[in-house]
């Protein structure tokens, strides 16, 4: 399950950062008013992680090396295949199960959207990056609704 990372670094007042985290994904969103206007999902391990990412009025891009172009979001759907085929999918929908339900909606929505665009033809950069925010370190806390 997807865990809120706290202490989050904040840089624009009218928007709020938030970081999830558990072994398989790390989901980055900056959401304003409540509302999702930008997230990257970053899936896979090691040397295999690659990100999608989405801003609102830019679309989507997807980081990542493209050997293994099965690894991607929707690269293993055919046509009038269902969309809860896709096994990165499958498997977020399961992580996110506790996050807030309007976030996690938006989320699943643009998940969706990509996945049936399918990987091909989609903006990918040949190396994957992270912004320093997203590397973790400054105080930032594993929230553990459990605890």
């Amino acid at each position: 399950m997807l865990k809120e990372i706290l202490g989050v670094l904040q840089d624009d007042p009218s928007s709020q950062r938030r970081w999830f985290h558990d072994d398989y994904f790390d989901l980055f969103v900056r959401e304003t008013g409540g509302e999702l206007t930008a997230f990257e999902l970053c899936y896979g391990i090691g040397s295999n992680e690659r990100a999608l990412a989405w801003i609102r009025g830019q679309g989507f891009y997807h980081d990542g090396g493209i050997s293994d172009s099965q690894g991607f979001i929707g690269a293993r759907l055919g046509p009038g295949d269902a969309i809860e085929s896709d096994p990165i999918l499958a498997r977020f929908e399961r992580a996110g199960g506790e996050l807030p339900e309007s976030l996690r909606l938006a989320l699943e929505g643009r998940l969706r959207e990509y996945a049936l665009q399918n990987a091909e033809g989609a903006a990918r950069r040949a190396r994957f990056r992270r912004a320093d925010w997203q590397r973790g370190g400054g105080g930032q806390k594993l929230q553990d609704k459990r605890a």
